[in-house]
């Protein structure tokens, strides 16, 4: 059974620093096609950072994890803090 993987990503642009959390089978292919244009929408048109990874060794304890992060701003918002407001993130 393939590991499951939950991240955090981040990105800041001119609306502000924001964050996006999904969860994939392979982070690296993942990432790439959120920077692609080939994300969610809301990833679109942003290039974005890996913040954040968990491990699991099951898909379904993977999306709960992921619905948890969805709803855990304060998580998010110290993940973020690092990243500039007035330069992208490569």
């Amino acid at each position: 059974m393939p590991l499951s993987f939950v991240y955090v990503l981040g990105c800041s642009d001119r609306h502000g620093v924001r964050t996006y959390v999904g969860w994939t089978n392979n982070i690296a292919k993942r990432l790439a096609r959120h920077n692609a244009g080939h994300g969610a929408r809301s990833t679109r048109g942003r290039v974005w950072c890996l913040l954040y990874v968990e491990y699991f060794d099951s898909r379904v304890a993977a999306m709960r994890r992921e619905y948890f992060l969805k709803r855990a701003r304060k998580l998010r918002k110290k993940l973020s803090a690092g990243i500039s407001l007035f330069s992208p993130v490569p």
